[in-house]
């Protein structure tokens, strides 16, 4: 029978419907999103969806964002880390979950000190993760052409298969520089 919590990495009980921000941990998030594949695992290599966070926070960087927006690139994929990454198709059909996603993503920001996101910020956010869905799939999948950028690269991606020790360690050090 389902208690309505994980126990996660570091051993915090986090209730799924009652999130606090003292119970997000960076090292959770990192653990857990070095360990989790982007596309479902229909890729052609394990790519991270820490190694995706730590491709659009440096995009973020190399336009010159704002330090806040930054750190919501790092984290924006962060709720999945404890509720699991589920796929676009497969979301519109499940708004229990966005309800649950928003709550967990909102008390994340809210832990880290960006919950007063504009309007403005997060399309900016939206648009960089929408854009590096596109480069994963032109580069690690063979449904190619399907998405179109909205705006040019201008970062270094790391797209090539990373270790997942590799890519945790990453993503926590620039999430421990990022909030400082």
């Amino acid at each position: 029978m389902s208690k309505g919590f994980i126990v996660t990495y570091t051993g915090i009980k986090f209730y799924i419907t009652k999130p606090k921000p003292e119970d997000i941990n960076p090292v959770d998030i990192a653990h857990s999103l070095s360990l989790m594949c982007r596309g479902n695992g229909h890729l052609g290599h394990f790519y991270s969806v820490a190694q995706h966070c730590i491709n659009c926070y440096n995009e973020a960087k190399a336009r010159g964002y704002s330090e806040k927006v930054q750190l919501a690139l790092l984290l924006h994929d962060a709720s999945e880390g404890y509720i699991s990454d589920i796929t676009r198709p497969v979301k519109q059909f499940l708004p229990e979950y966005f309800k649950l996603e928003k709550a967990i993503q909102d008390c994340i920001y809210k832990r880290f000190g960006i919950d007063s996101l504009t309007e403005e910020e997060r399309n900016l956010i939206g648009e960089i993760d929408d854009n590096f869905l596109c480069v994963e799939f032109e580069d690690n999948h063979v449904y190619k052409g399907a998405f179109k950028l909205t705006s040019p690269i201008l970062s270094k991606p790391i797209l090539e298969f990373v270790d997942m020790k590799k890519i945790e360690k990453m993503y926590l050090e620039l999430l421990t520089e990022a909030i400082k």
